[in-house]
Parts: C-alpha cells; sequence; structure tokens
C-alpha cells in the first residue's frame, strides 16, 4: 500500500473511531450509599440497657426454614428493658386503669417478681405504651441476644442449661420445679440483659413471616419492622412472633434465632411474656 493510500484509510477511519466513542452513553458513577448514622444511648433508666447501634447477624441458615436466609442486618442504638415485665409491675398498671387485667391461669405463676404471663399482644403493647415505651421489633430483640456476632445464646454458644437458664431439663420443666423463676434469677446475658432465654416467651412487635427470604424488603432494614412495620393490621399475616424459649420448652427453643408465631389475641391461649423498649435520644 502506498503512502498516499495509507493516509486516505487513516482519515476515514479515524473519524469513524471518534464517532463510535463519544455515541456511547456515559455511565453515571453512582454516589456512594452513605452509612447509617449510629445514635448515642442518651441517658438511660436505671431498669434499661442500651444496646449501641451497628449490624448484627440475624437468622441461622441451620436453623428451621423460617430462620432462613442467615443475613447482616442493620439496627441503630435502642434501650430495652434489663428484666421480663414482671406480674407486679403489670398488676400495678391495672390498678391505675392503664392496663386491662390478664389472667395467668397456672397457679403459683403470679408472685410479685415472676414474669406476667398469659397477656395478648396487644395487651403487652399497651403496657408499654403506658411505660412510654414500645415492644422491641424482631431484630432488636434479637440484636440484644444475641449480640453483633450473632451467637446462638445471651452467653455465647454454649448449649442453655439449667445454670444458664430456666428452660425444660430433664426430667422436669421449669429446672424441675414446674414453673417460671423469678426475674433475674439466672445471670445477666450480653448488655446486662436477664431472661434473654428461657423463663417466658416474649412478644415482639413484628407480624410473623413464614422465611426472611418471603418477607423481603421488610425485613431487611435499617432498622427492619417487618411487614407492615408492625401495624395492628397487615393484609394476608395474622400472627405476630415470641422470642426466647420458657420454662416449659427445653433448649435449643432458647436460641436467639428461635422464632415461634401465634395470633396477637393470644387465643388459644399460651402463657406469653414480654418486655419492653425504647428508642435512644438523638
Amino acid at each position: 500500500m502506498s503512502r498516499t493510500s495509507s493516509k486516505l484509510l487513516s482519515l476515514i477511519i479515524l473519524p469513524s473511531l471518534l464517532l463510535v466513542s463519544f455515541s456511547r452513553p456515559l455511565l453515571a458513577e453512582e454516589p456512594a450509599k452513605k452509612p447509617p448514622v449510629v445514635g448515642a444511648c442518651g441517658d438511660v433508666p436505671a431498669e434499661m440497657a442500651c444496646v449501641s447501634g451497628g449490624v448484627f447477624i440475624r437468622g441461622d441458615d441451620s436453623g428451621p426454614k423460617n430462620e432462613r436466609p442467615q443475613a447482616t442486618v442493620f439496627v441503630n442504638t435502642f434501650l430495652i428493658d434489663k428484666y421480663e415485665v414482671t406480674a407486679f409491675d403489670y398488676n400495678a398498671c391495672v390498678k391505675v386503669k392503664k392496663c386491662a387485667r390478664a389472667r395467668t391461669n397456672y397457679r403459683g405463676f403470679s408472685r410479685p417478681r415472676q414474669p406476667k404471663l398469659g397477656v395478648s399482644w396487644f395487651q403487652a403493647r399497651a403496657y408499654c405504651r403506658a411505660q412510654g415505651k414500645r415492644l422491641p421489633t424482631e431484630a432488636e430483640w434479637e440484636k440484644a441476644a444475641r449480640g453483633p456476632k450473632g451467637e446462638r445464646y445471651p452467653w455465647g454458644n454454649q448449649k442453655a442449661t439449667c445454670s444458664l437458664a430456666v428452660i425444660k431439663d430433664r426430667p422436669k420443666n421449669g429446672c424441675g420445679t414446674k414453673k417460671t423463676f423469678a426475674v433475674a434469677s439466672r445471670p445477666a446475658g450480653r448488655y446486662g440483659l436477664y431472661d434473654m432465654a428461657g423463663n417466658a416467651w416474649e412478644w415482639v412487635a413484628d407480624w410473623y413471616a413464614k422465611s426472611y427470604q418471603l418477607c423481603g424488603a421488610a425485613c431487611m432494614g435499617p432498622d427492619p419492622k417487618g411487614p407492615c412495620a408492625g401495624a395492628d393490621r397487615c393484609k394476608g399475616y395474622t400472627k405476630k412472633i415470641v422470642k426466647g424459649g420458657s420454662w416449659y420448652w427445653p433448649a435449643g427453643d432458647a436460641r436467639g434465632a428461635r422464632r415461634r408465631p401465634h395470633r396477637p389475641s393470644n387465643k388459644p391461649y399460651h402463657h406469653f411474656g414480654f418486655r419492653c423498649a425504647k428508642n435512644a435520644a438523638k
């Protein structure tokens, strides 16, 4: 090819390449997502503990289907009661007409320092509201029980025993007594919280979805609140969630990831308890 021919070919090809180059749409650079701002604890009432904001491992891929998939979820700083609400505390709310009466069917289960049992989800929520608090979300409750690393129990991964939690242990439930114990009868777990495993199942705010995958974005976060954000009614959902196991159930049910569904009316009747939570000061 002659030198003249080479120059002519360059004059034809180069503009074409430039045209192709500039005709392609430029990909806009996506802005980096800002991490959520972690709140401070602020003033913490004596009966509550502060759980600092951050990510934690929620769910358990080795557990039942409703605990899957395991995921890393962000929950902001919040406050939660150190103790399960006691019969004394609940009865005091009834006396000032801010709470409805709730019966406990078994004898020997309503001593002042025992956890209040037999409340519906609505009664639990009403009590918390009367104290200027709320029910914890499932994510908050689970973080408080398992910590940021998603350990199985409030004290770590060691299996629950009667020295650590009030559970059903061979041969009888209630660690041989067939009853609940006074709150804080076992050592505190992480964050200084008592009875996050065993003693009484505890209501949380969320509606129950059969898996986190089916729940979708509502269960992912940050600060997930579950289907319909825990509203009074949620189309397609009929059950709320209790967590933590109890005096009547074995060690595996005291795992922090365990999810037990039940109707918020508490019908059929079960001996469920609860504790309250509160937003940290902003």
